[in-house]
């Protein structure tokens, strides 16, 4: 079993900055991606950025510019520094790890972002 761990949540205010950490405990296998989704308070958990083995990365349309995924799969270690935050970034940030065919997920970090 892959332990994953979140940091850095905090609360800010609109247009501020934080920066996310991902870190996952050693594994026979190596990372294939690492990646960041949210869940606000009575909605679904919601993709927000990802990073593969080989450096590509992908994002939500509205966090585009905003936010920037990275890491070092090798060193199971991963980041996603947010930008001009937003009130609507409000929510529980995870970490999900994939390694091989399974999904490994954190208990996650709180955002707030107050206008």
């Amino acid at each position: 079993q892959v332990q994953v761990v979140e940091s850095g949540g905090d609360s800010v205010q609109a247009g501020g900055s934080l920066r996310l950490s991902c870190a996952a405990s050693k594994t026979i296998f190596s990372i294939n991606a690492m990646g960041w989704y949210r869940q606000a308070p009575g909605k679904q958990r919601e993709f927000v950025a990802v990073i593969s083995d080989s450096g590509s990365t992908n994002y939500r349309d509205s966090v585009k510019g905003r936010f920037t995924i990275s890491g070092d799969l090798v060193k199971n270690a991963g980041y996603l520094q947010m930008d001009s935050l937003k009130p609507e970034d409000t929510g529980v940030y995870y970490c999900n790890v994939r390694v091989n065919t399974a999904s490994h997920w954190g208990q996650g970090t709180q955002v707030t972002v107050s206008s």
